[in-house]
């Protein structure tokens, strides 16, 4: 059968750079399902995109569907025939369904029974046939959500459309979609190509394009950027900061990268690096540079979409863009250190947190109370840690903060030191809002992450006390993400504090504020939730996690200290055969209507299983006392391991359920303890 590359591009004016690598993937993926659906074999399929177009090259693609035979099944013979043997109506109105009559139609003949058959060729379609009606439903299966209108059509798209090739080797295949013909013709580069660019192949759409000044190739066009910015800095003996959702935004920008370099006045580099490099990166989308100690320098890469006969006007022309956004940032932290952030607080009266929970100043002030309470507890400076927690919203207010918002808690810091303030409150200024996303880094000292969890604690009692917790994806107060955080925060900084305590502390300062009677249940419900995810991302097998899940430990701390030895744990050889027994000894114990005695009696023992069980038992549970007092759990369930062997000896010779009741009971009693001591780490029952 013959095989041929397949084209499919849309040439459209210039897309949502944000959003073409993700409509260019769906695209692909569309056409993909369209082509595995239909029973289209082939080789290798490719997705291509610029801002001014979506593509998907298919190679090796047969040139038609497969036929097929397929075998239709009639009414049984004993339905399809009268007593006289002649078709019966339903016999008839299948058979001429099938465009048969019933005396051509084949014998089926199986265990239960005969049935009339018709085998019918279906015949494949060629993908002159296909093709245009597989990109109309990849089209429309875009996830677009603001489509817009053009000219006088009612068509909607992402963008007016201007171009759509069809192209399956050299052959045109005739179709439209979006109001625009099929054609073998695509678009060149704006500025450097002047009309259209004729394809006398599909093979050709790359080869061509580069002759028109375009890299369709997003990963090539993006790995061109990233060379091209490197060299410039290796040339001027310097770092740029490559944040990758730049990079993307910007491969997304342009369809012929041009990378140059552009200064701006060294003064401004009085201002913290922050804001500038927001300002670079956000609004200009340039690549900001540093020294190789890591700070800014008044150097900014930038990536054109032209190549220009005299690049230094387009320098110039940058760099007279970026000196007022500067300037801009100059004159807000000028103007914002002409007032303390104390002076601030009364400000945060007049913005509300959540109407029903009040002001980010009372916000402020209940973060304040429970940092205290946190350093406290970690033996640090209360009043730093309460002063931290006050000023820790203030700076929202600050002009700067209100220009770039991602600045925020990083500009407190540095007008609290301006302020007179310690470094460690400072410091614990810019730390509240960490982790702020997965990955990020934590607090640096003790103040900030007891600001930080106060901060995120109090959000988390406050949403869940008025009734709003999360519901399917809608997490608008961001609630998961802080309890992922206050999770971190306390294990990763290996601090000693409890869910529980936290969380009833925040109650407090509440007041009469929140509605929910289950407040405290159902945060710490929430955040143990989330450790189901924090563990299955360090790759924690899922049973390691429901079992210590099940004895929901309030200490973060403790519950990985319970999980690092669960997982040591089922790496045992023992760890099988134990699981089981306590699986069984929960079982029975569960249809145990009774009461058990306060501790096994050696004096009713009478198999020397139970014994030698019950001796082995009380031998371990001396080092397993103490070891559980220090929470070494790993080593106590090391010694428990040892129970494996008078354990299968046990349900080998024992009867647990005998026949005399006082017997039975101190059975089930010794089995209760052994149970228990595991228990008392992990439910082992559910690895």
């Amino acid at each position: 059968m013959t095989n041929e590359t397949l084209l499919i591009e849309l040439g459209t004016e210039e897309l949502p750079p944000k959003s073409l690598k993700m409509l260019a993937i769906a695209f692909h993926d569309n056409i993909k399902s369209q082509l595995d659906s239909n029973d289209l074999s082939y080789a290798k399929i490719k997705w291509f995109a610029t801002p001014r177009r979506l593509a998907v090259q298919v190679i090796g693609l047969n040139a038609k569907q497969v036929d097929k035979v397929v075998e239709k099944r009639g009414p049984a013979v004993n339905v399809a025939f009268d007593e006289q043997g002649q078709p019966s109506r339903a016999a008839m109105g299948w058979a001429r369904s099938n465009g048969i009559t019933v005396e051509q139609a084949e014998r089926l003949i199986t265990p239960k029974g005969e049935w009339l058959l018709h085998k019918a060729t279906v015949f494949g379609k060629t993908i002159h046939e296909l093709v245009p009606d597989m990109v109309v439903s990849a089209l429309n299966k875009l996830p677009i959500a603001k489509p817009m209108r053009w000219g006088a059509e009612r068509i909607q798209f992402i963008r007016p459309v201007h171009t759509l090739t069809l192209m399956y080797g050299e052959q045109v295949i005739s179709g439209s979609a979006l109001g625009v013909n099929s054609s073998n013709q695509v678009q060149g580069h704006r500025f450097h190509h002047q009309g259209l660019v004729t394809l006398k192949h599909a093979n050709d759409y790359q080869a061509e394009l580069l002759k028109a000044y375009v890299e369709v190739d997003y990963q090539a066009r993006q790995d061109k950027i990233i060379a091209q910015i490197k060299q410039i800095a290796l040339d001027i003996s310097a770092v740029a900061l490559i944040d990758e959702d730049l990079l993307e935004e910007v491969t997304s920008l342009v369809e012929w990268p041009v990378t140059l370099v552009g200064t701006f006045d060294k003064d401004f580099l009085n201002v913290p690096a922050e804001p500038l490099i927001y300002s670079m990166k956000d609004h200009q989308k340039y690549f900001p540079v540093t020294n190789n100690d890591g700070k800014l320098v008044n150097k900014f890469i930038f990536v054109c979409n032209i190549e220009s006969k005299d690049p230094q006007q387009v320098i110039f022309g940058n760099e007279k863009v970026i000196r007022p956004r500067l300037a801009d940032a100059e004159f807000f932290f000028k103007t914002d250190k002409k007032q303390t952030l104390e002076s601030r607080l009364a400000t945060l009266e007049s913005v509300l947190f959540q109407k029903q929970l009040g002001t980010l100043k009372a916000k402020s002030e209940r973060i304040a109370d429970l940092s205290k309470v946190i350093a406290e507890q970690l033996g640090e400076n209360s009043k730093d840690a309460y002063r931290a927690g006050l000023l820790s919203k203030t700076d929202l207010m600050s002009d700067m903060v209100l220009e770039f918002p991602q600045v925020q808690g990083t500009m407190g810091k540095y007008y609290a030191l301006n302020d007179g303030e310690s470094a460690s409150i400072a410091q614990a200024l810019e730390d509240q809002y960490r982790p702020r996303f997965a990955g990020d880094s934590l607090p640096e000292a003790n103040i900030g992450c007891a600001v930080a969890i106060s901060d995120k604690i109090d959000t988390l009692v406050g949403i869940f006390g008025i009734n709003q917790a999360p519901k399917g994806d809608k997490d608008p107060f961001a609630l998961r993400r802080a309890a992922i955080g206050v999770i971190r925060i306390i294990i990763e900084k290996q601090l000693d504090l409890d869910l529980t305590t936290l969380i009833n502390a925040s109650i407090n300062l509440f007041g009469d504020k929140l509605s929910n009677e289950n407040t405290a249940e159902n945060v710490f419900d929430f955040i143990m939730g989330r450790f189901r995810a924090f563990y299955q991302e360090q790759g924690v097998a899922l049973d390691v996690i429901q079992a210590v899940l099940a004895k929901k430990p309030s200490a973060p701390l403790d519950f990985d200290k319970r999980i690092k030895a669960v997982s040591f744990f089922g790496e045992l050889a023992e760890a099988t055969t134990l699981a089981a027994a306590n699986k069984r000894v929960g079982n029975i114990l569960a249809k145990f209507d009774g009461q058990l005695y306060d501790g096994f009696k050696v004096e009713l023992a009478s198999e020397q299983a139970e014994k030698d069980l019950a001796d082995v038992f009380q031998s371990i549970s001396l080092k397993v006392v103490p070891l559980m007092t220090e929470k070494n759990y790993q080593a106590a369930l090391s010694e428990l391991a040892q129970l494996k062997t008078p354990i299968d000896t046990f349900f080998d010779n024992v009867m647990v359920m005998s026949d005399d009741e006082a017997i039975k009971i101190n059975r089930l009693t010794l089995l209760n303890e052994i149970r228990n001591s595991f228990f008392a780490i992990a439910d082992i029952s559910l690895l």
